[in-house]
C-alpha cells in the first residue's frame, strides 16, 4: 500500500532546538490516526511541518510523495484556535463562501459551482438546517461542524484536526467522532486527529502516534497505550489503567495527558 505520509530520521523543532527527534512513520491512505501526548510534546509542531510552515531540523518527511508545501490544497486543516474578528456577524454559509474564495487559486470559481461545493460540505457534516444562521449564535458542537465543513472544501485527501474535542462535552464528543468515522469511510480521507484524551477515539482509531520526552512511537492502541511501552517512552514508570472501557494514563497518580475542560452545548 502506498504511503500518504512518510517520515525517516525526522527531527522537528525551533531555532535549532529539537522538540522531537528520530521520528519514523508511514501513514496509509484512509487511516484514522490519533495523535496523543502531553502539551509541548510535538503534536502541533508535527502539524506545522505537514502544512509546510516549519522545516525539519533533520531527516525527511513527505506528504503525498512530496516535501510538505504551504498552501497544499490536498490538506484540509481545522486549527485549535481562531480569531473571532474574522467571523463576526457572518452566517455559516457566508463563512464557507469567504473561506473558499480565500483558498482557491487561479480564476474565480463560478458562483453556481461554488454554491454546489458549499452545499456539498454542509450536507456531509449534516449542518444544512442552521447554515444560514449567524455563526456566533451556534452551539459549540454546531460550530465544530461548520469548521469541519470548512476543512472539507475542495475535497482534500488528508484532514488535520487539532484538538477538535477540547470545548465539547462528552456527549457531543461522541457525536463528532461518529460523524468523522462516517466521513472517513464515505470519502476515504486520511484523518490525523490530535487529542488529550484517547477515550473518545478508541473505537475509530486505526493507530496511535504518541509523542513524549522528545520521542515518538506509532502502532495500535494495544501496542502503544500500555504501561510497558509508555514507561519506555517517558523513561519513568507509567500506569495504564482500564476501567469501564476507558483508559487512564497515570504517572504518580496524575493523568499525564492533561485534563480537558468541557463546555456544555
Amino acid at each position: 500500500m502506498k504511503n500518504i505520509i512518510s517520515a525517516e530520521n525526522l527531527s522537528l523543532g525551533y531555532d535549532h532546538s529539537p522538540v522531537v527527534t528520530d521520528v519514523h512513520l508511514h501513514i496509509h491512505p484512509g487511516e484514522f490516526i490519533g495523535i496523543l501526548g502531553p502539551n509541548g510534546s510535538g503534536k502541533s509542531t508535527f502539524f506545522k511541518t505537514l502544512l509546510g510552515f516549519l522545516k525539519p531540523l533533520a531527516g525527511k518527511i513527505t506528504v503525498l510523495g512530496r516535501a510538505p508545501q504551504h498552501g497544499n490544497t490536498h490538506i484540509g486543516y481545522m486549527p485549535q484556535t481562531r480569531g473571532a474578528a474574522t467571523i463576526a456577524k457572518l452566517t455559516s454559509r457566508a463563512l464557507l463562501d469567504a473561506s473558499y474564495r480565500g483558498t482557491t487559486y487561479g480564476l474565480p470559481l463560478p458562483s453556481r459551482a461554488k454554491k454546489m461545493e458549499i452545499d456539498r460540505v454542509l450536507h456531509i457534516v449534516k449542518a444544512e438546517t442552521y447554515a444560514d444562521r449567524s455563526f456566533q449564535q451556534l452551539s459549540g458542537g454546531e460550530k465544530q461542524r461548520i469548521y469541519l465543513a470548512q476543512a472539507l472544501l475542495g475535497s482534500p485527501r488528508i484532514l488535520l484536526l487539532d484538538e477538535p474535542l477540547s470545548n465539547l462535552d462528552p456527549h457531543y464528543q461522541d457525536i463528532f467522532v461518529h460523524l468523522l468515522h462516517h466521513i472517513r469511510e464515505e470519502l476515504r480521507v486520511t484523518i490525523l486527529f490530535t487529542a488529550h484524551d484517547p477515550n473518545p477515539l478508541l473505537r475509530v482509531m486505526n493507530r496511535v502516534l504518541f509523542f513524549a520526552n522528545k520521542k515518538a512511537m506509532m502502532g495500535t492502541v494495544a501496542d502503544i497505550i500500555t504501561s510497558k511501552t509508555l514507561s519506555t517512552l517517558y523513561e519513568t514508570p507509567i500506569d495504564v489503567i482500564q476501567l469501564k472501557n476507558r483508559l487512564f494514563v497515570l504517572s504518580n497518580g496524575q493523568n499525564i495527558l492533561g485534563e480537558v475542560g468541557h463546555q456544555h452545548d
